[in-house]
């Protein structure tokens, strides 16, 4: 029996995970698209062949034909979306993050724990990302040691106008606080952040650099840079104590022309994360299916952690001082996921 998904949002993400369903999945039929613009709604749903189209998610969510939802509707907007898919008994795949807000993450924990069952996978898909999963299987057996240092960049072509610092750490940095986190298999104890003294002339999208300290002893650095201007780029390295590793970005052609040898960078994250997305949705097709949580996915307690980085990072920025990281130990619905208190 082919399970029936609306996507709510008819952005770059609702239209791209849409794109997945029709074309890539199996199984899935793409029952809905959910946008309140009607006009991008039925375009959308006409060009990957959504059986119909929508412009009240939560009535979208509700339909008796409707097996699972995918959220990627504004981030103001996922967690009520997300309570409303548990509330209709309906498993979600909610793009991150699940709430920059830790309380608001927290009711979403509250409402599955009352519950006992998970109903929300969350969108954090670097943890399927091919050359993320070599670099954990790595350290898991033992290829390089002890894990000591992770470093990780990331570097964006422009920032829109209104692009802050802080908003370098609430949006574009929980990427890389779930995915270090996840390969390390740790938590964060304390957070610093740092922004050059000389930055673009405009002053927008200015870069930040961040420290992390786990409770295991690492270090993790993060560049954020959203005006790197010549492309996309995501790197990272993980150091142990008998070697490292380094990601593999994939590149399709190199070219070599006027004694020069060049590859071209993607205008944002879709290429470079396309097989990770392809990846993420179809475990998310196996849960809706089986009801077991996909080993490697994040969770609605990943998405609060996430967010109390963020958030005792702006702190941190704010203060111009080490924050001191006080999450709470995390409950035992998440615990057998893999998630450490």
């Amino acid at each position: 029996m082919s399970i029936r998904i609306a996507v709510i949002g008819a952005g770059i993400m609702g239209q791209d995970h849409a794109r997945i369903i029709a074309q890539q999945l199996p199984g899935a039929t793409l029952q809905l698209i959910c946008d309140p613009s009607p006009g991008r709604a039925r375009a959308v749903a006409d060009q990957y062949g959504a059986i119909d189209a929508s412009l009240d998610p939560l009535q979208a969510i509700a339909r008796p034909d409707i097996d699972a939802v995918i959220i990627a509707s504004p981030d103001d907007t996922h967690a009520s979306l997300s309570m409303a898919a548990i509330s209709a008994g309906k498993p979600a795949l909610c793009e991150k993050p699940l709430s920059q807000s830790p309380d608001e993450c927290l009711a979403v924990i509250d409402r599955e724990t009352s519950l006992g069952r998970q109903f929300i996978q969350l969108g954090f898909m670097r943890r399927f990302d091919p050359s993320y999963r070599e670099m954990k299987d790595a350290l898991t057996n033992g290829l390089i040691g002890r894990a000591v240092m992770m470093h990780n960049f990331h570097r964006n072509v422009e920032a829109p106008a209104n692009f802050s610092g802080q908003m370098a750490i609430s949006n574009s940095a929980p990427h890389e606080f779930d995915v270090a986190r996840h390969v390390l298999d740790t938590e964060y104890s304390a957070i610093a952040v740092f922004q050059p003294a000389r930055t673009s002339s405009s002053g927008v999208g200015a870069p930040v650099f961040m420290v992390l300290e786990t409770r295991d002893g690492h270090l993790v650095n993060i560049e954020i840079n959203n005006n790197a201007h010549y492309g996309y780029d995501v790197r990272g390295e993980l150091v142990g104590e008998q070697g490292s590793i380094e990601l593999a970005t994939p590149v399709q052609a190199r070219f070599n022309t006027g004694l020069r040898a060049a590859h071209t960078y993607a205008a944002d994250w879709r290429p470079r994360f396309a097989e990770a997305y392809r990846l993420q949705d179809q475990a998310f097709l196996a849960f809706v299916n089986t009801g077991e949580f996909p080993a490697h996915a994040a969770n609605a307690w990943d998405g609060y952690c996430a967010a109390s980085v963020a958030q005792a990072g702006i702190q941190a920025l704010n203060e111009g001082r080490r924050i001191v990281l006080d999450t709470l130990p995390a409950p035992a619905l998440y615990q057998r996921q893999g998630a450490r208190a």
